[in-house]
């Protein structure tokens, strides 16, 4: 009985084991705001520039960044962290004035003339 019991214990800790596992590769998308090819290409580099991603590609027209990213590695907000970082707004977090303002002009997206321009 005991050895029954045991081995009901260990296949409960190998479920549960299983269960709490992060996807290797996970495919994610994430809303950026931009208006520009050069902010596509600021946008990717920061996103591939975090450890774990492996793919990064923003779509100038629809603001989706598609991600395949190893979650054992890196998280989604880690990812928009490093986008802030480089003047980009997402849904999850903001870049701060001083990240925004070191864009180039033509990248100022917040700026409703700009966008039109666009």
């Amino acid at each position: 009985m005991k050895k029954l019991l045991t081995i009901a214990v260990m296949l409960l800790m190998v479920v549960s084991v299983q269960a709490q596992k992060k996807n290797k590769n996970a495919k994610i998308t994430v809303e950026v705001d931009g208006v520009c090819m050069m902010c596509k290409k600021r946008i990717e580099k920061a996103a591939l520039n975090t450890k774990g991603v492996k793919f990064a590609n923003w779509d100038v027209e629809s603001h989706q960044l598609t991600l395949i990213m190893d979650e054992r590695k890196t998280s989604k907000k880690m990812i928009c962290e490093n986008i802030a970082k480089v003047g980009h707004d997402t849904k999850e977090i903001k870049a701060t004035q001083e990240n925004y303002d070191n864009l180039h002009g033509c990248c100022k997206y917040r700026d409703e003339e700009i966008q039109e321009e666009h």
